[in-house]
């Protein structure tokens, strides 16, 4: 899309400058071919007549990564002294004095060389986005500051650069740059990514198997995460309540009682019988504060959910199963897990219980599983008639 010519001088101060948008390719380790993508992707757009420019790339010596950057205009770098030895680096001012409308910048998370303006390539992307023009830029999984712990248990090296994982997260858009680690190698023994005398110790070392599939399950999660938000938003603002089955949501509702670790084994098994299942858990609490379980047990329970990779959750609400469906569809559950009840035969027949409500509340679009456990009404018959001692609980 071609930009409108820039304004000058004071004209262009009183006249506010919409931000640029900000496109990062996301790979799971270098030769993925995030650079190759983002030049691709300049190449189409100034195909297409937009004004593309390269502020900042960064080859490797990689003879397709150097063709596709050829037909590109570049704006030279600058050079920077430091500790008696010549650097180069992205020319800010140059690229802003230039303004076109889109700047390919490599390397998000690459720190400058001190005596530059800002510490990090981020920030003067930040500078040019501020002015109005479009940025696209490349940054690996290794390099965001929260899996930097992580990533150095999978790899045993520290990465020494890295950019704040919110920088990534307002990007307007994400590509994830994906690739197998049987190709990666294959690549990488074949001299594509590093020279010659670089490739034995990169294959023996960060390049093993291991290392390649466990970044990239980093960066396939991130990725789906980064999806999941923006899917989100998008219901929220279009006001979407019914649920959207992209992957396996199982809500478990947990009474604070002793029935709550089986529901919560049959919520983490349904929850792992498909790709990306999730589980989530939650305790309604009474809106008057009154404890009507045991702290004791939905501590346990809280620990048990986390442990398994699940999210718990609490919601306050004189109406517990009015407060289960409303959350459920807010957080875009599927499958809702509750417990078969604890009440009698009897008492049933007055009243309707917080199960069949959340039953009657889940409609067509959220299947509701009960599941029988040793609290339930007919195994404390059983037990009456002793087979076993009578179990506290709360009604469900």
């Amino acid at each position: 899309m071609e930009r409108s010519p820039t304004l000058d001088g004071p004209a262009r101060k009183e006249q506010s400058v919409p931000r640029g948008s900000l496109r990062v390719y996301l790979g799971a380790a270098p030769g993925v071919g995030k650079t190759y993508d983002m030049l691709g992707e300049g190449r189409r757009r100034a195909g297409r007549g937009t004004d593309v420019v390269i502020g900042f790339v960064e080859d490797y010596g990689r003879p397709l990564t150097r063709q596709m950057a050829q037909d590109l205009e570049t704006v030279p770098r600058k050079t920077v002294l430091y500790r008696g030895a010549a650097f180069t680096e992205m020319d800010l001012d140059a690229v802003l004095a230039r303004h076109p409308s889109v700047a390919l910048v490599d390397e998000l998370a690459h720190t400058d060389i001190p005596g530059c303006r800002n510490e990090k390539r981020w920030q003067d992307i930040e500078e040019l986005l501020d002015a109005g023009i479009d940025v696209i830029s490349t940054v690996n999984i290794q390099h965001l500051e929260s899996l930097n712990d992580v990533v150095e248990e999978i790899t045993g090296i520290r990465q020494r650069e890295t950019v704040p994982d919110e920088v990534v997260r307002r990007a307007d858009q994400i590509e994830l740059v994906d690739m197998s680690a049987e190709a990666l190698r294959r690549r990488m023994a074949h001299g594509n990514i590093y020279p010659p005398e670089k490739i034995d110790a990169a294959l023996a070392n960060f390049f093993r198997a291991g290392n390649l599939t466990a970044l990239r399950e980093l960066a396939l999660l991130w990725a789906a995460d980064r999806v999941e938000e923006a899917l989100v938003r998008y219901r929220k603002e279009q006001g979407i309540e019914e649920p959207w089955a992209t992957r396996e949501r199982v809500l478990v509702t947990l009474s604070g009682g002793p029935e709550g670790e089986t529901l919560i084994r049959r919520g983490d098994r349904i929850a792992s019988r498909g790709a990306g299942g999730e589980l989530l858990a939650i305790h309604v609490v009474r809106g008057d504060g009154l404890a009507s379980s045991s702290p004791k047990l939905l501590d346990h329970q809280r620990a048990m959910v986390e442990s398994l990779g699940g999210s718990y959750h609490t919601a306050v609400g004189d109406d517990p199963a009015q407060a289960v469906v409303q959350f459920a569809r807010q957080a875009n559950v599927t499958q809702i897990v509750i417990g078969a009840t604890r009440r009698s035969r009897i008492k049933g027949l007055f009243s309707r219980g917080v199960g069949t409500a959340i039953v009657e509340g889940s409609g067509d679009d959220i299947d509701v599983y009960i599941v029988t456990h040793e609290e339930a009404a007919h195994g404390r018959f059983l037990r009456r008639r002793g087979r076993g001692p009578q179990a506290p609980g709360s009604a469900s």
